[in-house]
């Protein structure tokens, strides 16, 4: 199986190092035979491999009874809509995320709009693995249906939470780097709905990256020199399927993805109150944000679904990842770079004040992210020896281990889409971050205590 991850998140891999059409055909086949009858949406982001996993996934899913309805290259928080205004049984987003040009994989949704549940995850996973597929017969083949109008409600959706007529007396330049994905033309058409003059970097979503596609700064660091030479007030960059987003401000300086959520929190928590849901790798600054409007905070495992699933158990008013990931329920229950691009320049209205200020007003932090390989060792006998060894932390092992202390907190956990451990730290300065980072992970590396 190679590189091939196969989980109740869906499937990813390297194109011809375990990830192939067959493996496509037979996972989609495996979700698909699980679904109630109805249209299920498919979509894809740009990468040059899509074409071929598409073909297969239009294969699977007609070959089990499914109609499809083709939307294209569009955002994965775009095939979540659709899949509710059009009242489907399903949909399939093809697409790696983030990951480098030689992956790709498959993303599975619930008739809500969301991506599948635990339990769904692991009966689709189950009957993946028994290949137990419901195949139908000749005269009972899905067809494959074209979507002519993929987007206009979800423009519609995002531009009914913002103030339009206030961003548009603004007239604001900014920067687009859409990474030649599926969310390129509805960002350019979200910018130009609100008077804003764009500047789009790849716009078609042909999959030939500028740049390795995380957008991370030093992935950014052209964009982020093309922000304050275009005279863009900020610059937005979008991961392939634009589910992630993540901004510099207009200096040219990185702000990153830890603060887009913390950004469209400052503007909605002056809007409302209500619950705020983050993951548990996500950065306080959003949590001291909420704790200060006098809103409750819940932390969950890391996964999309576990934030949404919490989002909707409490009435959330907002929820997200530190990935860059906004969730705003006012416009659906997947990460979304166009509403978290709406809100951002909200904001920026509505303070008339420059991003590099809004910024640094935020409660200040340091972040370290690490990966290391995911060695023989058991990680959960690992977890317990790190936990044993930090007894002055409050321990959460819901999802992995998560260690805080009064000015500090330490995650470590397994990756559910790469075979690596992930440590994040976070500290009131970036040496202390480091030190805490380091320190966990020297346990990682040695697979149990540290010489």
């Amino acid at each position: 199986m190679a590189t091939r991850i196969a989980s109740i998140s869906g499937l990813r891999g390297i194109v011809g190092d375990g990830l192939d059409p067959v493996s496509a055909v037979e996972f989609a086949a495996s979700y698909a035979s699980g679904c109630e009858p109805g249209p299920i949406v498919v979509g894809h982001d740009g990468r040059v491999t899509a074409p071929m996993f598409l073909s297969a996934v239009l294969a699977a899913v007609t070959a089990t009874g499914h109609d499809v309805l083709l939307a294209g290259p569009v955002a994965t928080p775009t095939l979540g809509r659709l899949v509710v205004d059009r009242k489907a049984a399903g949909g399939v987003q093809i697409s790696a995320s983030h990951n480098p040009p030689a992956y790709n994989g498959l993303k599975f949704f619930q008739p809500a709009g969301m991506v599948l549940s635990p339990a769904a995850g692991r009966e689709m996973l189950a009957r993946f693995e028994r290949k137990d597929f419901a195949w139908a017969p000749w005269d009972r083949l899905g067809r494959v249906i074209e979507i002519e109008d993929t987007e206009s409600e979800h423009l519609a959706r995002v531009l009914a939470i913002v103030d339009v007529e206030a961003i548009r007396a603004k007239g604001f330049t900014v920067a687009l780097d859409a990474c030649h994905g599926g969310g390129g033309r509805l960002g350019e058409a979200l910018l130009r709905a609100l008077g804003c003059k764009p500047l789009v970097l790849g716009p078609i979503p042909d999959g030939k990256y500028d740049h390795t596609p995380e957008p991370t700064a030093a992935n950014l660091k052209v964009f982020s020199a093309l922000v304050p030479a275009s005279g863009a007030v900020i610059g937005f960059a979008q991961d392939p399927d634009a589910d992630r987003l993540a901004i510099v401000d207009e200096s040219g300086r990185y702000i990153g993805e830890e603060l887009t959520l913390a950004l469209a929190a400052s503007l909605r928590l002056t809007q409302a109150k209500g619950p705020v849901v983050l993951n548990l790798s996500t950065s306080r600054v959003t949590e001291d944000l909420a704790i200060k409007a006098g809103c409750e905070v819940f932390r969950t495992p890391v996964g999309e679904i576990n934030v949404v699933e919490t989002m909707r158990a409490k009435s959330a008013l907002l929820g997200g990842e530190g990935n860059g990931g906004v969730i705003d329920p006012r416009v659906g229950f997947v990460r979304d770079s166009i509403a978290g691009m709406a809100l951002v320049l909200d904001l920026l209205a509505a303070t008339g004040k420059p991003l590099s200020q809004l910024a640094d007003a935020l409660p200040q932090y340091a972040m370290i992210k690490d990966a290391y390989p995911l060695g023989k060792v058991s990680v959960a006998d690992l977890f317990d020896q790190i936990a044993a060894a930090h007894p002055e932390a409050k321990a959460d092992r819901r999802d992995g281990l998560r260690l805080d202390w009064s000015n500090s907190w330490a995650h470590v956990r397994s990756s559910n889409t790469e075979p690596i451990v992930r440590v994040i730290a976070e500290a009131a300065t970036a040496p202390e971050a480091r030190k805490l980072a380091d320190g966990i992970g020297a346990w990682v590396t040695a697979g149990g205590r540290p010489s």
